[in-house]
């Protein structure tokens, strides 16, 4: 009995962590139609009226990331005070990506709008939250206006297919999709690369099966369930910006965007690994990102 009881709340701690995640999602936009209905709030939801929820809702979340994952971000000084485009590698669960929004909007009152994939509008309950965060399906029109408009825009080049195939070695599943470079050059932005250390110990995916992809491929939707939730420590590192270059072509620009997406020099291969094996254990160590906790030299 003693036995199987641990066996099953080991099983349920494993995924009870991400399932509290989606819960204070949820919250959050109650939260958001609370503070609407008794301010009786009519504005656009990107504009500065929204603020004051925004900020309660960026300190929940702040707060959370602090207790349980130690959240450190390193490298805002390399976000320009105009638009660009942010480019990052997507976790099982992009609660890192949560994190770095509700920092920013705290330290720089700065919105970064969010291209998410379109099943995540799909999710019901959540419309508000989605306005409000600026997160949005990222066609290139959409895209083109929102730095326009002086505005940070984010975007995963792997997605959800590198959120749910990816694993511990962190490899970059971001096949031919080359948008963000042209978005890039008609906007004429610099791109910025940003990636977060451990953030695959602390959840997980399983391991690839056939059905699970071949499920995934036909149905563009996320059926493979993430686990874990472990309070290992969590770094955001923003890394220098790729500035706008007129004589660069779309592919050398995601090129050389891939090359350097996790670290701040990116423009050589050996660079590109040097730093890989300074800031991230590859494969990563769930035991050592759980130390690194307690790690106070490098605080």
């Amino acid at each position: 009995v003693v036995i199987i009881s641990l066996t099953i709340s080991a099983i349920l701690f494993f995924f009870i962590v991400p399932l509290t995640i989606f819960f204070f999602i949820y919250l959050s936009n109650i939260l958001l139609l609370i503070y609407q209905r008794n301010s009786e709030v009519k504005a656009d939801p990107l504009s500065d009226v929204w603020d004051s929820a925004r900020k309660t809702i960026a300190s929940f979340w702040d707060i959370y990331a602090r207790i349980w994952h130690g959240y450190e971000l390193h490298g805002v000084e390399n976000l320009p005070e105009g638009p660009g485009i942010l480019v990052y590698y997507h976790g099982a669960i992009p609660v890192d990506y949560l994190y770095f929004l509700s920092r920013l909007f705290l330290w720089k009152k700065r919105l970064c709008l969010s291209v998410a994939d379109h099943f995540v509008f799909r999710l019901p309950g959540l419309k508000l939250l989605l306005e409000v965060t600026g997160v949005m399906p990222g066609t290139r029109q959409e895209c083109l206006i929102a730095l326009k408009n002086g505005y940070l825009v984010s975007v995963s080049p792997g997605g959800v297919r590198e959120a749910l195939f990816s694993d511990e070695s962190y490899q970059l599943m971001w096949g031919n999709r080359k948008g963000f470079a042209q978005v890039a050059l008609d906007a004429q932005v610099p791109i910025i690369p940003m990636y977060t250390q451990n953030v695959r110990e602390g959840y997980r995916t399983f391991k690839e099966r056939r059905f699970f992809r071949q499920l995934y491929e036909s149905t563009r939707l996320p059926f493979t369930p993430p686990y874990g939730g472990l309070p290992v420590k969590l770094r955001t590192y923003i890394g220098e910006p790729i500035p706008y270059d007129p004589n660069i072509t779309t592919e050398e620009l995601a090129e050389k965007v891939c090359k350097g997406n996790f670290l701040f020099f990116f423009q050589t291969k050996t660079a590109v690994q040097a730093l890989i094996s300074k800031h991230q254990t590859i494969p990563g160590s769930i035991w050592k990102a759980l130390l690194e906790r307690f790690d106070k030299r490098r605080k």
